[in-house]
């Protein structure tokens, strides 16, 4: 069997607004890396199916599906100043939650046991009464959700690497004692939520791990805080699934942020959390794109994560690794992250 599968769509072009960063040449990009690099061969292909409105809202109300909906029928326009909808936009939202969705099926059946779901648009900031940040439907989420009710999954763990904090995420799951959600993040930074004393509430406290981040973290930092608490921190949860919110904009070369990640540090991240998912939950582990808005940059990650999840070597990309400076001082941060969670 050949256990990595990947799910795409051309449908997931359709949804563009003229000069938006969170363009359709994003996937365009990575699927030409693939499939010139030759991994495209090495994956299994997970057709994607369309989600319906009762898995939509087993995280947004109905208000917000029947917002969105009726936003296409009229021909489109903007929810926010940051979150366009056009009148294709619906119908291809559907189908980047039922892709992930059959990315969950493939893994919980074992036709696939890992798989990367190259989708748009991104899920993370929808919440679940508002659509924001690029975002209008919570992808990862209603996986998740999905996979508690019906294949009888009992925990979930998200891991949000985006450099953008997963509110969405954190709202939905936040007094949920079934889901840990763990983020790092670019902080202060949009949204503005995510700092590190939102640890969940009621039942739920304590599942929720966030890791603000001051701006110029290099892969050393970033490694740093995935070995020393979240692979502490998914241990001690055992997780029977994972599930990543995979945004590449921590990247040194991206537009939108001010991190200083590289390439060659998504192949080691992603590594440490395959390697996890193989411990904890007999390798299921999902991944779904979110950001990323340098197309090399976000191309070539993908790239090293899938080279990751197939257990290749890394293969050195032309922008080369992190700038050599110093980093900034986390050790305030990671010192009350590990007191206030017990890590």
């Amino acid at each position: 069997m050949n256990e990595v599968g990947y799910v795409y769509d051309p449908l997931y072009l359709e949804h563009r607004s003229l000069g938006h960063p969170e363009s359709p040449e994003r996937l365009e990009a990575i699927m030409e890396r693939l499939i010139s690099s030759g991994l495209l061969e090495a994956l299994v292909s997970v057709p994607p199916k369309d989600a319906t409105s009762a898995h939509l809202e087993m995280v947004h109300s109905w208000e917000l599906v029947a917002q969105i909906r009726a936003k296409a029928d009229e021909g489109g326009g903007w929810l926010d100043p940051d979150t366009y909808v056009g009148s294709t936009s619906f119908a291809v939202a559907l189908r980047a939650v039922g892709g992930c969705l059959a990315a969950l099926e493939g893994t919980m059946t074992g036709q696939i046991k890992k798989a990367f779901c190259l989708i748009r648009p991104p899920g993370h900031h929808a919440t679940p009464n508002k659509a924001m940040g690029f975002c209008m439907f919570n992808n990862v989420a209603i996986t998740a959700k999905v996979a508690l009710s019906e294949w009888g999954v009992n925990k979930v763990a998200i891991v949000d690497f985006d450099v953008h904090h997963g509110n969405g995420t954190q709202e939905t799951f936040y007094s949920d004692p079934q889901v840990l959600f763990f983020s790092t993040h670019q902080y202060p930074f949009y949204p503005g939520t995510g700092y590190w004393a939102e640890i969940g509430e009621g039942e739920g406290r304590g599942t929720t791990i966030n890791v603000p981040l001051p701006r110029g973290c290099r892969t050393q930092e970033y490694l740093r805080v995935y070995e020393e608490v979240c692979l502490p921190a998914l241990y001690r949860f055992q997780p029977d699934l994972i599930l990543v919110s995979a945004g590449f904009d921590a990247h040194f070369a991206d537009p939108l942020a001010n991190m200083l990640m590289s390439t060659r540090g998504y192949y080691q991240l992603a590594s440490l959390l395959v390697r996890a998912a193989e411990e904890l939950c007999g390798g299921r582990i999902i991944f779904a794109l979110e950001g990323g808005y340098d197309l090399t940059a976000l191309s070539w990650s993908v790239q090293a994560c899938l080279e990751a999840m197939l257990g290749l070597p890394f293969t050195p990309d032309p922008l080369g690794e992190s700038p050599a400076v110093p980093g900034p001082d986390i050790e305030v941060v990671l010192g009350a992250i590990k007191r206030t969670h017990g890590l």
